[in-house]
């Protein structure tokens, strides 16, 4: 099952790195099991994210918790795996913009 198909057809799961687990707990209070519910819930918003040159792209998910929460989560893709760089709260402008694009 592809978690994103409508953006990324190929994506099959995450792959998680420890610190970015634990610095999205600690920062933000978001755990890996609610970022990853972002991709698996719908509606689904993801944009480019502005990278420096020379880095890999990346990009910006906005979406909710199952519990409701809405989040905006930074990622990457590596082969047929999603990584997480980041995920937070949405900002006021992040909310209004989700708000906007699912209509």
């Amino acid at each position: 099952m592809a978690l994103i198909p409508e953006y990324f057809p190929d994506i099959e799961g995450f792959q998680w790195d420890e610190g970015n687990s634990s610095k999205n707990w600690k920062r933000h209070q978001v755990s890996q099991t609610e970022a990853e519910q972002v991709f698996l819930n719908r509606p689904v918003v993801v944009r480019a994210a502005q990278v420096r040159p020379g880095d890999e792209a990346r990009y910006r998910a906005l979406g909710r918790t199952d519990a409701g929460q809405l989040l905006v989560v930074v990622f990457t893709l590596r082969s047929s795996l999603l990584r997480v760089i980041s995920a937070r709260a949405m900002s006021r402008r992040e909310r209004r913009d989700y708000a906007q694009a699912i209509g």
